[in-house]
């Protein structure tokens, strides 16, 4: 039972569980995302006095942070008590690549300590990258009317043609960081 638990579980269990899921949100006539989880905390705060994005009924929305709330605590319990190993499976070749660049932990960790440790967040460069990273991710999101697990779990199960569209971009985006702007950060 253990060694179930701390392997990754297999795409024909995870699949049908997302799949189970978002039947039943669809059949409660709610939808999935993560980032209206931040208006959503930002209304229950107050700001909804001042800034009319906020002005809605954040009660309804209750459920959602629910949701947040369980996909933090699940990931902390996963990591700190079922995960074996906090190696990432990648390919040598990545692992090469991104050794090229600096990155010498790259396969070694989830989050390399180059990137995310308490050192980058001394360094004003790390800082910059990271500010506007979060930036551009929070304006992407509202851009789009949601996020990646929003549009691409949720909008893409109910046959919505413009969170294809923000699929489609989010690819692009992301291959286009990843094969353009992040080796010229790291070279």
């Amino acid at each position: 039972m253990i060694e179930f638990l701390t392997n990754p579980w297999p795409w024909y269990f995870s699949g049908p569980m997302i799949a189970l899921v978002m039947f039943l949100l669809l059949w409660t006539g709610k939808t999935f995302g993560m980032s209206s989880n931040l208006r959503t905390l930002c209304a229950a705060s107050g700001l909804g006095k001042n800034i009319p994005l906020f002005q809605f009924d954040w009660k309804a929305q209750r459920w959602n942070l629910a949701v947040a709330a369980g996909a933090i605590l699940g990931g902390f319990l996963a990591h700190q008590f079922l995960s074996a190993s906090t190696a990432v499976d990648i390919s040598p070749a990545t692992v090469d690549q991104l050794t090229q660049m600096g990155i010498v932990d790259a396969g070694n960790s989830y989050m390399p300590k180059m990137l995310f440790g308490s050192d980058a967040l001394t360094n004003v460069r790390s800082l910059i990258l990271l500010s506007l990273g979060g930036f551009l991710v929070g304006f992407g999101a509202r851009y789009a009317g949601g996020c990646t697990s929003g549009h691409a779990i949720s909008g893409l199960s109910n046959f919505q043609l413009p969170s294809l569209i923000a699929v489609i971009g989010f690819f692009i985006g992301g291959l286009v960081v990843n094969h353009f702007i992040y080796p010229f950060l790291f070279s």
